[in-house]
């Protein structure tokens, strides 16, 4: 972006032309995403933190990248999240579905494992597999 660190905050002209969008856009989407939160300082002045950046910066490769709507966004956050969008961003792969279902079936049998060590522990406790 510019000369900060990677960990300063940012202005939103700083943002806006770091993502190559206008300043009024990033306001417009701060009214439409109640996840962008930027620090809010004397007169109103926005100091966006790294993770905002990165939060914007998904919200616009749905919006402008993938061509979502608004509330198509809004949903695709709410259902995967802040930092799946936040990956989007950085270009890491966010977890699919399939290695969602392994860690499922990963905990699946992990309780079915605690259940069975239950019923034998109920066995030898009372005697009785019923």
């Amino acid at each position: 972006m510019s000369g900060k660190s990677e960990s300063a905050f940012r202005t939103i002209s700083e943002v806006a032309e770091a993502l190559d969008v206008k300043p009024h856009v990033l306001r417009f989407w701060e009214s439409k995403f109640d996840e962008i939160k930027p620090v809010k300082r004397a007169a109103g002045r926005r100091y966006y933190r790294p993770e905002d950046v990165e939060l914007i910066a998904g919200i616009k490769h749905l919006l402008q990248g993938r061509g979502m709507t608004i509330k198509g966004a809004q949903k695709h956050l709410k259902e995967n999240g802040i930092a799946d969008v936040r990956a989007l961003a950085s270009g890491e792969k966010p977890k699919v579905p399939s290695q969602l279902n392994e860690l499922g079936r990963d905990r699946r049998s992990k309780l079915e494992a605690a259940r069975q060590n239950l019923v034998q522990a109920r066995i030898l406790l009372v005697g009785d597999e019923n």
